[in-house]
């Protein structure tokens, strides 16, 4: 074959492989994309999305705590912050004993500050919550204090057994009586003990005598009481039946 036969021949194959290197050198579609400054902050920005997204969905089983630290103070749940009992607290207040008010003569007292109450008015909210260090807290317990301002004596509201008589710097002297079925009675603002740890008592015993706080200045001489069912706050006043 002559040399006019053997150059098309060679310049196909030249052409070929050229456009082979060619398709080899350039990029794919994906990685055109890839190769765009915009493409990785778009990437960033709709996982973020998707992630705040997720975080907020789950935020809405989750209830902030409207307690605030304070120090000296018996932790609760907010789940009791409504002021309603349980089942299981009217049943311990009714075995064998009805829980009383830690006062001789309810008549002769004054309420200083009822139990926060959720379901409570706004105006009753507000008038339940203790001013501590620039902070607002929900009062989890109910107030006496004589209406002429004088000492008295604070009695245990129920049976029990004493597991805490101490000093606080904030509340002053404070203790704690444990009755059946996981109820707990808690007496603050206290001026001294008549009992100590370990002590069993009688509905009625003399166990302190009633003082000034730190936590509610503004109080004057009266006693703090709560009243815990299995270690959340209860009101009181849903537990002690009013004497007709």
């Amino acid at each position: 074959m002559n040399e006019g036969n053997k150059t098309p021949r060679k310049i196909e194959e030249s052409t070929k492989s050229v456009a082979e290197s060619s398709s080899a050198v350039k990029p794919s579609g994906w990685k055109r994309l890839l190769s765009k400054r915009w493409v990785f902050p778009a990437a960033y920005m709709a996982a973020a999305a998707i992630i705040v997204t997720i975080l907020w969905l789950n935020s809405g089983a989750v209830e902030k705590d409207p307690q605030q630290a304070v120090p000296g103070l018996t932790d609760v749940d907010k789940s009791d912050t409504a002021g309603q009992s349980s089942a299981d607290a009217l049943e311990a207040a009714a075995n064998g004993e009805t829980l009383q008010w830690p006062v001789a003569k309810l008549e002769d007292m004054d309420t200083k500050m009822a139990f926060y109450d959720e379901k409570a008015s706004e105006e009753e909210r507000q008038a339940a919550l203790v001013e501590y260090n620039q902070q607002f807290i929900p009062h989890m317990a109910v107030d006496l204090a004589r209406k002429d301002a004088k000492e008295f004596e604070v009695l245990a509201a129920m049976s029990g057994k004493v597991s805490v008589a101490e000093q606080n710097t904030v509340n002053g002297y404070e203790v704690q009586i444990e009755h059946p079925n996981g109820l707990v009675t808690i007496y603050q603002s206290l001026k001294d003990l008549k009992v100590q740890v370990g002590d069993e008592v009688e509905q009625g015993d003399l166990i302190a005598t009633a003082g000034e706080s730190e936590f509610e200045p503004a109080e004057g001489i009266h006693v703090h009481f709560e009243v815990h069912n299995n270690g959340k706050s209860v009101n009181p006043a849903t537990l002690i039946k009013t004497k007709e």
